[in-house]
């Protein structure tokens, strides 16, 4: 799938003295954002203009990667317009093309639907306005870059829990995230490799379109109707797992059936201490954020991201159908209860005092 280069250097964090703002959430493409001020200075060095286009909020994780995203970005000194589309994609679109209208530097995009998306991005390059795809891939555009973690193995990880679970194999419905979402392809396609051989079968599958948890729920209860009983439980990230395991919960299965996600959220960790949830994938959205971040303003500033020489280096390449776009991969990590403590409390990504909340 991807290409390995050159290891990349250690980052950088140089910081420009500079006072900026962040523009927040304007709603479509009329939304008016706080015109840059500072122009009477002939001399002023042009600063330089993100814009941020989020899918929607409605997942836990987004609003940490905006908050890291923005400050980082402002103390490298750039602004940073954020746009939530609230998971529509004709809304999305709208938003981009006011980003592009506004003349922004580099635009980050958290795609709702990356098909749909082609042709606006398409038009942001033309334009010369460099494009980072956030965490999902936006197919045959040829973006400057693609940041995300590696999610053939979170799938992967994901299926070595329920292997660890239920070593003599069984029957497991798995519950995904969007069809949309080009993640959501590659996490499948590490999840049932690592299954191979395992005894373990797969006998219900299903999608929740964009996102949405309580889909979630549905599915498990039309998974038990159309398949019958389940040994295990696969969800394309933690919100969806809390739905599900709402579900067993009724049944009074919760506990009983593991179940495994991503996105280490507060909930899915303290699930996890309760023994509701057996696993999540940790992914260190701080760092992604900060990386992005980074990221953007060296394009923005006309760096080489491509040349190992450069202290930004993309090390990978994925295909992304029209080119092989520079990618960053990150590293995701599996955690229980057997290293909640390890990763996550001393990792500060949670207090101890959440974590174990319901845990006398």
């Amino acid at each position: 799938m991807s290409k390995r280069r050159t290891p990349y250097r250690k980052l950088f964090a140089a910081a420009l003295t500079a006072a900026m703002v962040l523009s927040g959430g304007c709603s479509g493409g009329g939304g008016a954002a706080p015109e840059q001020q500072g122009g009477e200075d002939s001399a002023e060095r042009k600063k330089i203009e993100i814009g941020m286009s989020f899918d929607s909020f409605v997942i836990e994780r987004w609003l940490r990667d905006r908050d890291v995203f923005v400050s980082t970005a402002q103390r490298l000194g750039a602004e940073v317009n954020v746009q939530n589309a609230n998971g529509e994609v004709e809304e999305q679109i709208s938003q981009i093309e006011y980003l592009i209208d506004k003349g922004m530097d580099v635009i980050v995009i958290i795609a709702i639907d990356g098909d749909a998306l082609t042709d606006v991005v398409s038009k942001a390059r033309a334009q010369g306005i460099r494009v980072i795809c956030y965490d999902r891939l936006i197919r045959n555009v040829g973006a400057d870059l693609y940041i995300s973690f590696d999610n053939e193995m979170v799938g992967t990880l994901m299926a070595e829990a329920l292997k660890e679970s239920l070593p003599e194999g069984g029957r497991i419905f798995q519950i995904q995230g969007s069809a949309s979402d080009n993640n959501v392809a590659q996490i499948r396609t590490g999840f049932e490799r690592a299954l191979e051989g395992s005894g373990i079968e797969v006998v219900y599958s299903t999608f929740c379109d964009n996102w949405l948890a309580e889909l979630a729920f549905d599915a498990v209860n039309e998974g038990f109707s159309e398949a019958g009983p389940a040994d295990g439980i696969m969800c394309g990230n933690d919100d969806l797992a809390g739905q599900a395991i709402k579900a067993l919960t009724e049944r009074k299965l919760a506990g009983e059936i593991p179940v495994v996600a991503q996105d280490a959220e507060l909930s899915a960790c303290q699930r996890i201490v309760e023994g509701t949830q057996t696993m999540t994938v940790y992914k260190s959205v701080d760092l992604e954020a900060q990386r992005a971040a980074e990221f953007a303003v060296a394009l923005a500033r006309g760096e080489d991201i491509d040349d190992p020489s450069a202290e930004l280096f993309a090390s990978e390449t994925i295909d992304d159908g029209l080119r092989e776009v520079p990618f960053y991969p990150l590293k995701p990590v599996a955690v229980t209860k057997d290293n909640m403590d390890e990763v996550i409390i001393d990792g500060g990504f949670h207090q101890r005092e959440e974590v174990y909340l319901n845990i006398s």
